[in-house]
């Protein structure tokens, strides 16, 4: 899936830029199962991290995370597929070290699949100035993966992605924060999946005679930038919300907007409540259409119709609730434990439903998809 051959590198970025100077992480240990269901495809597993500090200075973490995935999505069956099952797995490392009023960070993640494997490594510094009411962080992350094909030894390509990222975070009032982010992402090497395809008409002339199927033709460099702003404001009845925006573009042709607003309530002594709406939407790529009326005529005619580069639009709905309480236990000062449920709901404006019958090419419905998301996350502090 490309959502999680994304997740090593976005993950190792999030954790080196926005490490927060003068106090390292809090020492804990998390165990967490997911569960993604929704649109024929089911992903699920358990993760894992412990945490640990050093003499004040030196915060030391390792993570592992499993994704089981199986699929009868709209793409499988279309193409005529059989469902398929596989097993991602994910190794994490991470360092933070505090210098000062400077915390320096540095990770590797190791993923592996049987037909994708990456590994990214990051780095990155935040420094606190003006009384410690500014952090500016800078971030760098080098992903390198090799993509291969189940059934063809022959196929072997390669995928470079070189992600930098720059923050500034500012306590505006002692009730209200604003972190600004710019993301500036380029990759090159295959960046097309090798099992997805393009179709276009049998007879340009004649619609009824129907279309064919050929692999997806993309380029083979990709930038993107992408800069965000987010606001959190606290209550005074023991309540938070926060606000988001980020706008996304690329040299693909895609623009995206992405919108947020949460907030956190805490219920009594020890629960926490939280509500998060997210809406997205975004433009298709210069190169994608659903259906085509040629194939592809060399390597520089590119061709795609991955529903992801279309133009669509999804929300989410998401609720939250935490508990928290103090231990006197010689292994831990706390426990947590927080469960999530999302609901995600996707409209897409330029890709048919090809499994729906009786209809002319590029007459069928177009797609929708829903999906639920539930997170169980068990936490010790030590």
């Amino acid at each position: 899936m490309a959502a999680t051959r994304f997740a090593p590198l976005l993950a190792a970025l999030l954790c080196a830029a926005t490490a927060q100077a003068t106090v390292l992480p809090e020492e804990r240990a998390d165990a967490m199962y997911h569960r993604y269901d929704g649109g024929g495809v089911t992903v699920d597993g358990p993760a894992v991290l412990v945490r640990k500090n050093f003499e004040e200075t030196l915060s030391v973490s390792g993570s592992y995370y499993v994704d089981f995935v199986s699929s009868a999505s709209i793409d499988v069956i279309a193409s005529g597929a059989s469902e398929y099952s596989e097993t991602r797995t994910e190794y994490s490392v991470g360092a933070d070290y505090l210098y000062g009023k400077s915390m320096y960070s540095a990770g590797v993640t190791i993923s592996d699949e049987s037909d994708y494997q990456a590994a990214t490594y990051s780095f990155g510094v935040s420094h606190d100035f003006f009384g410690d009411l500014t952090t500016l962080s800078f971030g760098y992350a080098l992903g390198q993966d090799e993509v291969s094909q189940n059934g063809n030894n022959e196929f072997d390509e390669d995928l470079d992605r070189h992600t930098f990222r720059l923050g500034v975070s500012q306590i505006l009032t002692p009730k209200l924060v604003m972190d600004l982010t710019y993301d500036l992402i380029t990759d090159e090497g295959y960046l097309n999946n090798p099992y997805r395809s393009y179709r276009f008409l049998s007879d340009p002339l004649d619609p009824a005679a129907g279309f064919q199927f050929a692999r997806e033709v993309y380029p083979e460099t990709r930038t993107s930038d992408a800069g965000s702003i987010q606001l959190r404001y606290r209550l005074p009845w023991y309540a938070a919300v926060g606000a988001m925006y980020r706008l996304y573009t690329d040299d693909w042709g895609i623009d995206a907007h992405t919108a947020q607003l949460s907030y956190s309530h805490v219920l009594r002594q020890h629960w926490t409540v939280d509500l998060k709406y997210r809406w997205y939407t975004q433009t298709g790529a210069d190169f994608y259409q659903d259906l085509f009326l040629f194939p592809s005529q060399d390597e520089k005619d590119y061709r795609g119709r991955d529903k992801e580069i279309s133009e669509f639009s999804d929300q989410t709905f998401s609720i939250g609730l935490s508990y928290k309480r103090p231990l006197e236990w010689r292994f831990g000062y706390q426990a947590g434990m927080t469960l999530q449920y999302d609901r995600k709901m996707f409209e897409y404006d330029d890709f048919t439903d090809l499994t729906r019958e009786g209809f002319l090419p590029g007459e069928e419905p177009q797609y929708e998809l829903d999906a639920d998301v539930i997170k169980l996350l068990l936490t010790l502090w030590y």
